[in-house]
């Protein structure tokens, strides 16, 4: 599996993508909460001068910018488009065709992975340009508003987002060996959502971070005063923020090396 192989075949399954919705998800999906926060400051102008003036400006926006993001629009996100992407073959009777062109099983399975972080990628751009948006336009468009007091922790918040994407990869590898495995795509996609669903019940489980679909959640509620999670409660944020990144990794090499093994291995090629 050669670089320059792998390279042809990346470009065509980002080809292939836009016969999905995946790509239109990744726009509406990351924009939306930053378009609600400015919807609501551009109502609620009186508001705003004192939030800007404060120092903590920057820190309770990007928080509160969050919270929608972590719970409930990043694991949809990470669900719905490895799902979309993954199963374009399987809705256009493609596997066969694909499975006679000069590439290994290796070649086609990373590529096509590789296709779906890129746009997760993607996801994440575009949020922060979406975040950033909403905090400065109130300004730009009203004059009595003064430019936030408080300086941007860019490299705090880009560690963050590091954090964040970290957190999602397990959901996006487990969607991917599901996806793969089960031609219907409402198999792939509705295990997703009930595990999602499940992990958010078991927020307060103090073994509820053996669900990988819970990360994303944890890493936000990691330093959360009041308490919603317990596991584990003794111990510093940036400990458990540490112990999720080693869990996020753990889970997503073994759910590509599954996944891998049953694509390889599977009788059934289209």
């Amino acid at each position: 599996m050669t670089t320059a192989i792998l390279l042809h075949s990346f470009h065509s399954e980002w080809l292939k993508k836009k016969r999905s919705l995946g790509s239109w998800l990744i726009v509406v999906g990351a924009l939306f909460t930053p378009a609600i926060i400015l919807v609501a400051r551009l109502i609620h102008l009186s508001n705003l001068p004192a939030l800007y003036a404060s120092g903590n400006f920057w820190t309770a926006h990007w928080r509160s910018s969050w919270e929608s993001m972590a719970v409930f629009f990043l694991p949809m996100a990470a669900i719905l488009v490895t799902s979309l992407v993954t199963q374009i073959e399987y809705r256009n009777n493609a596997w066969k065709q694909v499975r006679t062109l000069p590439l290994t099983a290796a070649t086609i399975f990373f590529s096509k992975l590789a296709v779906i972080l890129a746009m997760i990628f993607q996801f994440f751009v575009l949020f922060e340009v979406g975040v950033f948006a909403a905090a400065i336009l109130p300004w730009f468009l009203a004059g009595h508003i003064p430019f936030p007091a408080a300086p941007l922790p860019l490299r705090a918040f880009l560690a963050d987002s590091g954090s964040y994407m970290l957190a999602c990869l397990p959901i996006v590898a487990a969607q991917y060996l599901l996806s793969l495995h089960f031609k219907n795509f409402l198999v792939p996609v509705g295990i997703g959502f009930m595990t999602w669903v499940g992990a958010l019940a078991a927020l307060s489980w103090k073994f509820g971070y053996l669900i990988p679909y819970s990360y994303t959640m944890l890493y936000y509620l990691r330093a959360d005063p009041k308490g919603r999670i317990s596991y584990p409660a003794s111990q510093p944020a940036s400990q458990l923020a540490s112990q999720l990144d080693w869990l996020s990794i753990g889970y997503t090499l073994l759910f590509i090396l599954i996944g891998y093994c049953l694509f390889v291995t599977r009788r059934q090629k289209g």
